[in-house]
């Protein structure tokens, strides 16, 4: 299995504090700046940048609108998004705000990982690893000259 190093996906893994209200209804909120990640706002739907992508350059297509399905949208606003990734099953975390994945292919990328790119993510380099594991040890043995 081939290991592919992407530390900054530790901090999602790990975000046990979500925030108040619908992330993407938040976002849309903000300014379209770098910081914010928001890199197109059109007439019904904006762009932004996943945060945490599973690859570089994998970017969101969100309506300005709260809907859980495309099917609630209108016909304007489906045609400006168009393309498609929804529900559980497609890896949506957010699931009561319809929005689509744009995640970059090229060949000889990783595939869909595991499953069938037999290619591991790992989310954290391994200086945090170590220090993790290392914590651990020192607290269960009590010993912190290990």
């Amino acid at each position: 299995m081939n290991h592919l190093w992407s530390p900054w996906r530790m901090e999602y893994i790990e975000n046990n504090n979500k925030e108040d209200g619908c992330v993407f209804c938040n976002a849309q909120a903000r300014t379209d700046d770098a910081e914010n990640l928001i890199a197109f706002r059109g007439v019904h739907s904006f762009v932004i940048l996943n945060r945490f992508p599973y690859t570089s350059g994998h970017l969101m297509v969100i309506p300005f609108e709260h809907k859980p399905n495309l099917e609630e949208l209108d016909a304007l606003i489906r045609a400006e998004m168009m393309g498609v990734n929804i529900g559980e099953a497609a890896g949506a975390g957010v699931l009561g705000h319809v929005h689509i994945h744009i995640v970059p292919r090229w060949m000889g990328d990783t595939n869909f990982m595991s499953s069938v790119g037999e290619t591991r993510v790992l989310p954290e380099s391994l200086e945090d690893t170590y220090k993790r594991v290392r914590a651990v040890f020192e607290v269960s043995t009590g010993d912190s000259h290990l």
